[in-house]
């Protein structure tokens, strides 16, 4: 290859790693099933937490929950002389740039008045919107615009509404799809790589709002979808509803307090995110073909991933801050220039982390990872390649391991509370800790994840 390949990082804002026409037929995705077919799908991937602002440090700076102290979406502040894979990247020679949602620092007042903050964190070229509750209140470029056209009003009146009423509702965003927050992202990045002419290769960084809730997507995309034909609901177990002598954790009281969800309104729930979803694929089709039509689509490296996933309902849980699958798996591609791998459409079955991102964009930049990010990209080239043991995820001091069999999750006394079969139970209805029949792999399992903590400490 004569030039040095671009570099895309796609993302969405919880994502659940079926929302995928390739994995699912209840979502419509042509555009990610077409990357997902010129390259490798990893779909045992997990987020670092379940968590925006710590999942979103972990992928900046590689560094997991138990580096940070970062358990929760509080005021923090990534601190600029701390390492990220952005530095890394544009240190290597690359023009980098971000549009969308980084979380990396409050969302508060005004974001245009600390791009200087982008711009330490190793961001060139940005264009930054707070996520799509902030944006109730948050100044930014999209923001601003929205107030010069008289929108932003009706838009905070309308978030007011939901949480003064039933925050799960679903119903169209007041904002025109033109003006939407993800038609935004999209059409901003879309734009910069269509005019890009600088001498460096380039590193962007797309990071959609979206499908975060409120469930508000323009009814040009939600009412494509018929909450009737939406998947049901994953039920709530016998084990969440009588623990009997296992252990207890944080998902316990959880479930204790959890909403009352009306099946219907479950419905229309996930028919208004698969709309949303379906939005999103739609910009970034629009991204690619830009791409295609500079002839800079066959020497980019392009990955798409979010950053955790979202209950809709399952387990009568709705958001995400769970350590169960449907917050916990996020959608994970990898698809390398054209020409750098032979398996194309192939699927990776070894554990993987979201924070692995930082690493493969800056192998493929030529340069090294920061923390403990691991690159992916030996997983496209072979296939059957091992790329981790198994993956974590870390929320409020607990800790969870996914292996390719078996899923177990520590509570903060250390105690195995949750301990699943990936292959007889994938939807998590039979919990086995506690039980006479999975002792053994208690045991096992708590010492891998004691392992990996150990492993993973940051040394002076």
């Amino acid at each position: 290859m004569n030039r040095r390949p671009n570099l895309l990082l796609l993302m969405t804002d919880q994502q659940r790693a079926d929302a995928l026409g390739c994995v699912s037929d209840w979502v419509n995705t042509p555009h990610l099933d077409r990357l997902a077919q010129e390259g490798v799908r990893f779909r045992n991937c997990v987020t670092t937490s379940p968590v925006c602002i710590p999942a979103r440090l972990s992928l900046a700076t590689g560094l997991y929950p138990h580096n940070t102290w970062v358990w929760d979406n509080g005021h923090h502040t990534l601190d600029p002389r701390s390492p990220t894979w952005m530095q890394a990247v544009r240190a290597a020679g690359y023009r980098t740039s971000l549009f969308g949602k980084t979380h990396l620092h409050p969302h508060g007042g005004d974001l245009r008045d600390r791009e200087h903050l982008m711009h330490e964190y190793g961001l060139d070229d940005v264009d930054e919107i707070g996520g799509p509750r902030a944006s109730a209140r948050v100044l930014s470029h999209m923001t601003a615009g929205w107030e010069h056209l008289g929108l932003w009003r009706a838009y905070r009146e309308d978030l007011d509404d939901r949480f003064a009423t039933k925050p799960h509702v679903a119903r169209p965003s007041p904002l025109p799809l033109a003006h939407y927050a993800d038609t935004y992202v999209g059409e901003g990045a879309n734009a910069y790589l269509r005019d890009y002419d600088g001498d460096q290769p380039w590193c962007c960084w797309v990071s959609f709002g979206g499908p975060h809730e409120p469930w508000d997507t323009p009814d040009e995309f939600a009412r494509r979808y018929d909450p009737d034909q939406m998947p049901a609901s994953i039920p709530l177990p016998e084990w969440a509803s009588h623990p009997g002598d296992r252990p207890l954790g944080a998902l316990d009281k959880r479930l204790a307090q959890r909403p009352a969800l009306d099946p219907q309104d479950v419905a229309a729930m996930r028919a208004n995110y698969a709309g949303n979803v379906e939005l999103i694929d739609d910009q970034i089709g629009q991204i690619l073909a830009t791409l295609e039509s500079r002839g800079d689509l066959d020497n980019t490296l392009i990955i798409f991933t979010s950053d955790h996933g979202e209950m809709n309902g399952d387990f009568g849980l709705i958001y995400k801050s769970q350590l169960l699958n449907s917050a916990v798996r996020v959608p994970l591609i990898v698809r390398p220039p054209k020409g750098a791998i032979e398996s194309q459409g192939a699927i990776n079955d070894s554990p993987a982390e979201w924070m692995d991102v930082g690493a493969t964009l800056c192998e493929m930049g030529g340069t090294r990872a920061v923390g403990f990010s691991q690159s992916l990209l030996p997983g496209t080239a072979d296939v059957t390649h091992h790329h981790r043991t198994g993956a974590i995820s870390e929320m409020n001091g607990e800790v969870m391991w996914l292996d390719v069999d078996h899923k177990a999750v520590l509570n903060t006394d250390g105690e195995v509370y949750l301990l699943f079969d990936r292959h007889s139970d994938p939807d998590e209805q039979d919990n086995l800790a506690g039980t006479s029949r999975a002792a053994d792999d208690e045991n096992r399992l708590r010492l891998r994840i004691l392992e990996r903590l150990m492993q993973t400490q940051v040394r002076a």
